[in-house]
């Protein structure tokens, strides 16, 4: 979800890379150009030593259940790519993954078992800030670098953890894009009231609350402001209360895609037709998000990530094609979370290429001395929390079936935005 959320869609700033990917390439070799591989938890056994394990805890049930699987399928692929390019330090790549079933209580228990009793060489970060705040929590006790692509939420990194990177772009700002396009609309085009429904959810809650501020300074009222429950299952009553406001646009702070179909069927039932519906996470779920909306309503929803499955950077089309013959579907079903999933396995390779071994103390050293690594996102370069300063952060719709980049408008990629939004079903 950037996915942004990170975390979709975009890859936030592939397309000027510049001579920085070449110093990074050269530095991280097929594994910076490339930055993948994919290893299901059974790899190849070519290796003349044993796999190199990698701990990994997923949702694979639950609230985050439909992430969990495009993020194993991203780890997947990743390791796939790995294994058949002669593995990491020359040892194939094995994935240890187990399901913590979207609960945070059992993410920390699944990580203590992967670093002491699995004795796992690596590990990554499982999907969501909420999930992740404990995975790295008990990562850090042990020294182990925590690298994930979807955790990135300011309240993991207000712990100080030295031992945190996410791979995506910062969460708080993934919102900026489309609520600086609103505010700067023409006067007799601009929306004059705006809605925010928001999970309290830490990937989301920020990210709307700084969207909300920017579009008050330009004098959007807000008419319907509400935190509800990450525990919330029945959005009926907070959809139809959006609905009585008639607010022109909504921001709507979502973590997956069952939330955006609920509120979407409740407009569409109440006839309630926004002018703009922006959210932070689902619409970047490709065919998922379409299967749960239809085609029709989905046309003209938009939201803020990383990548998508027409992005330019080093390895995106590789990883593409890898996920197509190994999954089956066509690029529809590519979502952001896979390539998010795959670029915590392409910058953990480079660094771990680059240290020479598996030294935690020096991986994260690495990671932490300002180089640029490359991945199908885009740049990544970490500053001292571990966020991604290099990442750029786009802005995506649903147009008549495709998933296309529309902001910023400024950027050459971005084009065809739909607004007003078409009426549900049109």
């Amino acid at each position: 979800m950037i996915k942004l959320r990170r975390k979709a869609a975009p890859n936030f700033g592939r397309r000027k890379l510049g001579a920085a990917l070449g110093a990074a390439v050269a530095a991280g070799g097929f594994l910076a150009a490339c930055g993948s591989s994919s290893a299901s938890s059974t790899s190849g056994s070519t290796t003349t030593s044993k796999p190199i394990v990698i701990g990994i805890s997923l949702p694979l049930s639950g609230d985050f259940s439909a992430d969990g699987l495009a993020f194993k399928q991203g780890y997947e692929i990743w390791a796939d790519y790995v294994n058949s390019h002669g593995g990491l330090l020359g040892r194939q790549v094995q994935l240890k993954i187990i399901s913590d079933n979207s609960d945070p209580a059992q993410a920390q228990t699944d990580y203590q078992q992967l670093i002491t009793v699995d004795h796992a060489d690596l590990v990554f970060g499982p999907f969501s800030t909420l999930l992740t705040i404990p995975a790295a929590k008990v990562a850090n006790r042990y020294g182990y670098a925590m690298i994930e692509g979807a955790g990135g939420g300011p309240s993991a990194f207000a712990l100080g953890l030295n031992n945190l990177f996410d791979v995506s772009a910062p969460v708080a700002n993934a919102l900026v894009p489309a609520a600086k396009w609103l505010a700067s609309l023409p006067v007799g085009q601009r929306p004059k009231t705006a809605a925010y429904p928001t999970s309290n959810d830490p990937f989301t809650e920020p990210q709307v609350l700084i969207a909300k501020k920017i579009m008050e300074a330009a004098g959007i009222k807000t008419v319907y402001f509400n935190v509800f429950g990450s525990e919330v299952t029945d959005f009926t009553p907070i959809a139809s209360a959006v609905a009585a406001s008639n607010a022109d646009v909504v921001i709507l702070g979502s973590v997956d895609v069952p939330t955006v179909s609920a509120f979407i069927q409740d407009f569409a039932q109440q006839h309630y037709n926004p002018k703009a519906l922006v959210a932070t996470g689902g619409p970047d779920q490709g065919s998922q998000f379409i299967a749960a909306v239809g085609a029709a309503n989905a046309n003209g929803v938009m939201v803020p990530n990383t990548w998508y499955p027409g992005a330019s950077a080093p390895g995106s089309n590789a990883m593409v094609s890898t996920y197509i013959k190994k999954f089956g579907g066509t690029v529809s079903n590519v979502s952001a979370d896979v390539a998010e999933a795959y670029s915590v396995g392409q910058v953990a390779a480079q660094a771990v290429t680059h240290v020479g071994s598996l030294n935690q103390k020096a991986i994260i050293q690495y990671l932490h001395s300002g180089v640029t690594l490359t991945s199908v996102q885009g740049p990544v370069k970490f500053d001292n929390l571990g966020e991604n300063t290099a990442a750029a952060i786009y802005g995506f719709q649903w147009v008549n079936g495709t998933f296309k980049q529309v902001l910023p408008l400024s950027d050459p990629n971005s084009s065809g935005l739909l607004y007003p939004k078409p009426n549900w079903g049109a």
